[in-house]
């Protein structure tokens, strides 16, 4: 374990910000004992679900017989491609806004209403990673900044159970992108070398806070974590957007997400909610020498499957704060096992 058991603060060096590390407010002993979370099976078909196929949505569309992934524009979509201009106005300088246009798609993983990405098998996670990249791809060809994630479990706000994931794309460089992308660029004007092939190297010669590696991907709780169980997957090659992922890199990123998804469910017995998306390089820059494809994975169970970390008080008004150390939570997830629990059922 780290020698750093003691209150201190951690720098993510993609954002800039501090997190502070508190273990003294978890030194009774805890071995990431599982407890039971909702024991209800959801159906492999529910009649009243928007997402299963053949149903009606609220938009008075019929979904298709699907039989793999299905891809459908967001109903209630945040963002539009036809939006007018914003009218100027005579405000003060802190008073602005700019036009917003995108769009939003959903992507479902499967027609089986009941299976969430660890319970797929690798073929049919493949078929995700597909959609996921032919989706960037036709969206990049119009908008520079394209967000693939995933929302999971009600507790992250996911107000529809079948499993599915969503892609935004719009004009604007989101905010998370362009602090990442200053701060990724910056470590290579300084240093001229790529702060996350850095950071691969770092974790696979340390090996304390690594979850998962293989040919192409490596899966770590990053030193600077601020959520429990926040992991990183970082891509080992030259990709520096989804678009670029080779036929291979494909295949083995489907085994590292069914192996870092099925340690999730694994800890506590539930389905393991979270908040995970990819950052790919931004479209408009004229050299993105300085990014790396990589997804984050913010889960925010602590102690069970009904115990959440809240980010409240302190978190929301001063910088963020953990009592379990990226260390410890590393350890828990590498002794989950990579056989789903549902499996011994």
């Amino acid at each position: 374990m780290s020698s750093l058991e003691f209150t201190h603060r951690r720098k993510n060096p993609l954002t800039g910000d501090w997190v502070l590390v508190s273990p003294h407010r978890n030194n009774r002993p805890w071995s990431g004992a599982t407890e039971s979370g909702s024991s209800e099976q959801l159906p492999s078909y529910d009649d009243n679900c928007p997402l299963c196929p053949g149903n009606e949505r609220a938009s008075d569309t019929s979904n298709p017989d699907y039989k793999d992934t299905f891809v459908f524009k967001n109903d209630f979509g945040a963002l539009v491609s036809d939006n007018e201009n914003v009218v100027e106005q005579d405000t003060p300088e802190f008073i602005k806004a700019d036009v917003a246009r995108g769009e939003c798609r959903v992507i479902c993983f499967s027609p089986d209403h009941s299976k969430t990405l660890p319970e797929l098998s690798k073929t049919e996670i493949q078929k995700v990673i597909d959609t996921w990249q032919s989706n960037y791809t036709e969206l990049s060809k119009q908008y520079s900044c394209v967000h693939v994630f995933e929302n999971k479990g009600a507790i992250m706000g996911c107000s529809q159970p079948h499993p599915h994931g969503q892609v935004w794309a719009h004009d604007h460089m989101s905010t998370e992108i362009a602090v990442e992308n200053d701060n990724l660029a910056a470590y290579q004007h300084k240093t001229n070398k790529n702060l996350l092939a850095e950071y691969i190297e770092f974790e696979q010669d340390n090996k304390e806070r690594v979850i998962f590696s293989n040919e192409h991907w490596l899966v770590v709780v990053p030193y600077w974590a601020a959520w429990p169980f926040e992991t990183l997957l970082i891509a080992k090659d030259d990709v520096r957007h989804m678009g670029q992922l080779t036929v291979q890199q494909k295949a083995s990123l489907s085994e590292a997400l069914q192996i870092l998804t099925t340690k999730y469910d694994n800890v506590f017995n539930c389905s393991f909610p979270y908040s995970m998306g990819w950052h790919s390089a931004p479209g408009n820059l004229g050299d993105d020498s300085h990014w790396r494809l990589h997804a984050h994975f913010y889960p925010p169970l602590l102690r069970s499957a009904t115990v959440k970390k809240h980010m409240v008080g302190y978190e929301m008004l001063a910088e963020s704060q953990r009592d379990l150390t990226a260390e410890t939570a590393a350890n828990i997830l590498k002794s989950a096992s990579s056989t789903h629990y549902k499996k011994g059922l």
